[in-house]
């Protein structure tokens, strides 16, 4: 606001000036300040984008068929992914550890609805892709919900990280170092996030193997150019 109305205050007194310097001399004629009126262009407008074109109508449509579809021969998930594909805030909030208080932040943010897809692979790989949408009417919600995810994704040791192709900050990661609890396999696991417009990205991936760069980059972009 401060730049806006110092540029609007050297304007005028940039006009003010010119005034006062023309007010000592000779009366000069200037040319009249009508001008031809504009003939308006004729013809069509433009057709409306179709449906599957046009962002807005997909994004504020049904979410889940933003999401990337199951590939054939993929086993359904063992845990719980909400009601038919969507989360409501509170089952989105309780996949952190301090739920209560990522809660109300999510709701300062405007969360508004977040749909899941997930699957098991052939290599007992598991795949979760969550598509969180916000309302972003006083803060850029999905910006901040990416930024909290890189932040913890970054913190972890043994990570390497890449950019996803086309989101401008969005990244992959992959976590070298197994999560590791007696009487189970290790477990290994990457992650990507990233935003467009309203909407933020997460995808996670767990296995009893390292998972390849390849496989959570091919993930990440085909998910975001779905968005």
């Amino acid at each position: 606001m401060l730049i806006a109305a110092t540029a609007v205050l050297g304007v005028v007194a940039g006009t003010c000036t010119g005034y006062l310097v023309q007010a000592d001399r000779e009366p000069t004629r200037l040319p009249p300040l009508s001008q031809p009126v504009l003939a308006q262009a004729k013809g069509e407008a433009p057709e409306p984008l179709p449906a599957d074109r046009d962002r807005r109508v997909r994004i504020d449509g049904d979410l889940r068929e933003l999401l990337l579809k199951k590939p054939r021969g993929t086993r359904e998930p063992d845990w719980p992914m909400g009601e038919d594909g969507w989360m409501d805030l509170a089952e989105y909030a309780g996949n952190y550890e301090e739920s209560g208080s990522m809660f109300g932040q999510l709701a300062m943010e405007g969360f508004r609805r977040a749909a899941v897809v997930g699957w098991l692979d052939d290599k007992d790989y598991s795949v979760e892709i969550r598509l969180v949408q916000f309302r972003q009417e006083e803060v850029l919600g999905a910006v901040g919900n990416v930024e909290n995810s890189q932040y913890w994704a970054d913190d972890e040791g043994d990570t390497d990280s890449w950019v996803i192709p086309g989101t401008g900050e969005g990244r992959a990661y992959v976590h070298g170092e197994p999560y590791a609890e007696p009487g189970y396999e290790p477990l290994y696991s990457a992650e990507a996030h990233a935003w467009r417009g309203d909407i933020s990205m997460e995808i996670w991936v767990y296995g009893t193997k390292p998972v390849p760069k390849k496989m959570i980059m091919d993930l990440a972009e085909r998910q975001m150019e779905r968005l």
